[in-house]
């Protein structure tokens, strides 16, 4: 991560679920960066807290509030980590009831300038309503590259020759998937599509892949989106990635190099060599 001495001000943090803003925020300790987070109320960890020089819980439907809190300690520029599960917020019955909105997030929501509700059109329209009151948003990587997956095989066993070919197959489905923004994940197995990731992120995905192969041994393949904005929803895998592969009766996890953020990655590899897991980080347009 990197810090010249020269911040004027602290880094803001707008923290979803799991154990992104965690790292983010253990490595900006590690350097004597100050962050002020601001989590995001049953969605984000609690362990955040002790992490930061600032702390603000705040309903994930509050735009007006985040900014309010951001400005309020300091803050010009903002990193987004972690996620927030837009199913839960988009699809909830009477959501403009149960999700209290503040004004700011209602006149977004209606009147906001977006063609539709895709993830990049959404994230990209709450970009904007942030940097109108001058705060900006920078992508976590700038400070932390490390966490970035390099190319190679990263576990003891390899892949076959026909895990190989199911790998170059579901490349190029997870990259069609990542063009259209619907997601960035797809499980294969023998040139066939299981499951492809959507609005119930890769964790359910490779679960339902799990339901439909009972024999298991299929192929999951997470590749970032042609035009990713690496300011948010970066491709990340961790333990739990493993963790869930394992559960469903997945064997190969395919990532792309360079563009794909892999958290407590000793860990995660040392699980995978546990059950007989692969694991391998492919780098540019071709799988191999």
């Amino acid at each position: 991560m990197r810090n010249d001495g020269r911040t004027a001000s602290p880094i803001g943090l707008l923290a979803g679920s799991g154990r992104f803003p965690i790292a983010f925020a253990e490595k900006a300790r590690d350097v004597g960066l100050p962050v002020v987070c601001v989590a995001l109320g049953g969605i984000a960890p609690d362990e955040l807290r002790p992490l930061v020089h600032r702390f603000h819980w705040t309903h994930p439907t509050r735009i007006g509030t985040m900014i309010r809190l951001f400005k309020r300690d300091g803050v010009r520029q903002i990193v987004m980590a972690g996620k927030v599960p837009k199913a839960d917020l988009m699809h909830k019955p009477w959501k403009i009831f149960s999700l209290l909105p503040d004004l700011r997030t209602l006149r977004w929501w209606y009147f906001g300038r977006r063609r539709d509700n895709r993830d990049d059109s959404l994230l990209l329209s709450v970009i904007d309503e942030f940097a109108a009151d001058g705060l900006w948003f920078e992508s976590a990587l700038a400070f932390c590259p490390e966490l970035l997956v390099r190319p190679g095989v990263l576990t003891r066993r390899r892949p076959s020759a026909a895990e190989e070919a199911d790998i170059a197959f579901g490349w190029e489905m997870a990259r069609e998937m990542g063009r259209l923004d619907v997601g960035q994940s797809v499980a294969v197995k023998n040139k066939a599509v299981l499951a492809v990731e959507a609005i119930e992120g890769t964790d359910r995905a490779i679960l339902r892949a799990g339901e439909l192969c009972r024999a298991g041994g299929f192929i999951v393949v997470k590749v970032a989106k042609p035009q990713q904005d690496l300011r948010f929803d970066v491709p990340t895998v961790g333990r739990d990635t493993i963790e869930t592969m394992h559960r469903a009766g997945g064997r190969v996890l395919a990532v792309e190099a360079d563009r794909t953020i892999f958290l407590d990655r000793a860990e995660a590899v040392a699980l995978a060599d546990r059950y007989g897991l692969t694991i391998v980080a492919m780098q540019g347009e071709r799988a191999v």
